[in-house]
């Protein structure tokens, strides 16, 4: 016997007994009438209500809703009219089935123009009353799940609709563990051979992540206890849609994807979420730029908190969450968290102010007669990462968010890309990192002598158009140093007499290739241009016999490298490389004991950066070297920190105090008032290493009325 008694203890838990009695009676009426009936599975249909109707009650849904879920097919499977469940269950519940019937007869698989109409009357129901959306979400979750027992076009039919509307719409909602569920879903029916490939991935180091999740949940509960601060730590994966989408956009393996696990924090209040991230940011070490605050500033669809991603145990990442009760809630059931007809209470300014967006969507229904417009209007709504724009042909291309005329360009095709020197956006001529915005018309300018250039990719978004560029300036790079390679190569061989192709020719190349690691000979060709081998080795083993009778004066790279030897390498070791110049990023300021990287620039020694510095990425890796720092030599490095504290009296010399407690230089100091009683404060410090930053910024934190401290990594000077 199918039971619902799960579902009434819910209602019992919401304090809703009075819809007790209306669900029970909403149960039994489904019962009878789908009688006798079964789904493709085997299972008796009334199996199906009845678990939209569980899925409903995990959204803590009022007993309309919840009667709705286990009515919401009687209209269409069954001759029960809309006047039957007007009479028995009263105006609401009668709606939101009529509603739910009529989103069950749209298909948006057909042409543009009817998807369009249907899209609309989607959207109609929606406005009209949310619930209708809410139990539809259900009614496909259930469907997916069992999507397995359909035929498999039908699956990957149904599965591509979800991807495309359903998941989107869900997360429109804020509703994120049913988006996840039925993204993850689709990805199985739509690519099940790549969906059981990172499944089996993910379970083959199941029990070491499950471990590393345990391990860091309890020094997080550690930590919480340490500081006073309740709450409730959780660590999980990330689901396998989202890992897929990382691993397709950024071009990587599934073995590169290093921040697969998340940990979210839930705290009483918004101050224990900023002093918990500060405590995580002094625990670990944060990655630049992956820092959002969605509690200042809320997602569209209600989600409110902060998200950081630092350098956890054993050198992994992991992305950390920390959110107060209220928006944890939000954030797992999203628009049914503030849902205003719950037990019959009227909705506040600030859920009205929530649902804003729905009457926008009416307004747009109201004012756009061309269905197509309108639904284009309408995804953009549903898609707020994304923007929308034309082809002069009237194709749709779709691109992230702040994407420019050159992302577009190689969208369309390479080709375009490389010979782009201009866009016209609605028929204007403007500059290449102009944002394109939602239905711009985009032509591009081209001429056959155009190249990319390398400036592009301080505005490019798209890896596509990011990757095409790299390729081109790195082959135009490794091209240059051949030549200057084989200019200073061939000037050194004149002086012993030998032909640079007769040298090239020699049996003795293979052995200086061999020794020296390279391929080929282009590839030793252009180490010699950049400055990793000096013309002396390569002659060294080429012409071992020479170079020990004839005394060699050094070349001009040779000339080069002598002037900037014997000069402070600022504790810093260079690999196979003695006493060369060395010099630190301006855009991430490395510390001693930051992992670092070097780069060979030609004439200028050896560029110092942060292994996670973005101009990391877009140096070629042929100039890279190994470095480390040599922990002998003591130097002070310039290091630059904000502190957002309150804006009292005597605050400022209490910061300074605390610095030179430290033993650290103040080199440059400002400060400013937001003037709503806070302050910022930059310094620039001298310290000798991360260490010493660390306890600087630990005492400048004990200063009452300190907030947040926080180290600056992003400079204003030349990367490389």
């Amino acid at each position: 016997m199918i039971q619902i008694d799960d579902i009434l203890e819910s209602l019992r838990n919401e304090n809703d007994a009075a819809g007790l009695d209306k669900v029970r009676r909403a149960f039994a009426f489904a019962i009878r009438l789908h009688e006798g009936k079964a789904r493709l599975s085997g299972e008796p249909y009334v199996s199906h209500p009845i678990e939209v109707a569980r899925i409903l009650t995990r959204l803590h849904l009022d007993a309309d809703t919840i009667a709705t879920g286990l009515l919401h097919d009687t209209l269409e499977d069954t001759p029960t009219t809309i006047e039957e469940l007007r009479a028995e269950f009263g105006d609401d519940v009668a709606e939101m089935v009529d509603g739910v019937s009529k989103l069950s007869r749209i298909s948006f698989r057909t042409s543009e123009q009817r998807q369009a109409e249907s899209f609309r009357k989607m959207l109609l129901a929606m406005a009209r009353d949310i619930r209708v959306i809410l139990v539809k979400l259900a009614d496909r979750l259930h469907n997916m799940r069992t999507l397995h027992y359909h035929p498999a076009d039908r699956q990957r039919a149904i599965a591509q609709e979800t991807l495309d509307i359903y998941a989107p719409l869900a997360n429109r909602l804020g509703i994120s563990w049913l988006k996840s569920e039925l993204e993850d879903l689709s990805f199985a029916a739509l690519e099940p051979d790549t969906f059981r490939e990172i499944e089996e991935e993910v379970a083959r180091h199941a029990a070491e992540r499950e471990t590393y999740i345990e391990e860091v949940q309890r020094k997080l509960e550690e930590t919480l206890a340490k500081h006073g601060i309740e709450g409730e730590v959780q660590g999980r994966l990330k689901h396998l849609w989202s890992v897929h989408n990382k691993m397709e956009r950024q071009g990587i393996e599934f073995g590169q994807v290093h921040d697969l696990i998340a940990f979210r924090i839930v705290v009483p209040s918004v101050r224990d979420c900023y002093a918990m991230l500060g405590i995580i940011h002094s625990t670990w070490r944060p990655i630049p730029g992956r820092f959002k605050d969605y509690i200042a500033m809320p997602k569209a669809n209600m989600y409110q908190s902060l998200h950081t991603t630092v350098m956890g145990p054993g050198g992994q990442r992991m992305e950390v969450q920390i959110r107060t009760e209220e928006m944890h809630r939000i954030a797992e059931e999203g628009i049914a968290a503030h849902w205003i007809y719950k037990e019959g209470r009227a909705g506040n300014r600030g859920d009205e102010s929530r649902f804003g967006w729905l009457r926008q969507l009416m307004e747009w229904q109201k004012e756009l007669k061309d269905s197509r417009e309108f639904m284009s209007a309408v995804k953009i709504d549903l898609f707020p990462e994304e923007v929308y724009v034309f082809t002069p042909d009237g194709d749709v291309k779709e691109l992230p968010r702040d994407s420019t005329p050159v992302d577009f360009a190689f969208s369309v095709h390479s080709d375009l890309g490389h010979k782009c020197t201009g866009a016209r956006i609605n028929g204007k001529l403007v500059p290449l990192k102009t944002p394109l915005k939602n239905g711009d018309i985009i032509e591009i300018v081209t001429s056959p002598n155009q190249t990319p250039s390398k400036d592009w990719l301080k505005f490019v978004k798209t890896s596509k158009a990011r990757n095409r560029i790299r390729h081109w300036v790195k082959e135009q790079e490794h091209q240059k140093s051949v030549e200057l390679g084989r200019e200073l190569l061939e000037k050194e061989l004149r002086r012993y007499g030998v032909a640079f192709h007769r040298a090239m020719a020699m049996e003795s190349m293979g052995r200086v290739l061999t020794e020296l690691s390279f391929k080929n000979t282009d590839d030793l060709l252009a180490a010699v241009g950049y400055g990793k081998v000096t013309t002396g080795q390569v002659i060294a083993r080429l012409l071992p016999d020479r170079v020990k009778t004839e005394p060699v004066k050094p070349s001009r790279l040779g000339q080069v490298l002598d002037k900037i030897r014997k000069k402070p390498s600022g504790g810093i070791r260079v690999q196979g490389l003695d006493d060369i110049l060395v010099r630190f990023a301006k855009c991430c300021n490395p510390l001693p004991g930051d992992a670092v990287v070097g780069f060979i620039s030609r004439g200028r020694g050896v560029t110092v950066h942060a292994t996670d510095c973005p101009k990391v990425l877009e140096t070629d890796p042929g100039r890279r070297i190994d470095v480390a720092w040599d922990l002998g030599q003591k130097a002070t490095h310039a290091v630059k920190i904000r502190v957002y504290c309150t804006d009292i009296k005597g605050i400022l010399a209490g910061m300074t105090g605390a610095i030179t407690k430290c033993e650290a230089n103040i080199a440059r100091a400002s400060a400013y008032s937001s003037g709503d009683g806070r302050a910022v404060n930059n310094f620039e410090i001298n310290v000798n290493d991360v260490a010493h930053l660390n306890r600087v910024i630990d005492a400048i934190r004990k200063v009452k009325g300190v907030q947040r401290v926080e180290r600056i990594r992003q400079g204003h000077g030349a990367g490389d």
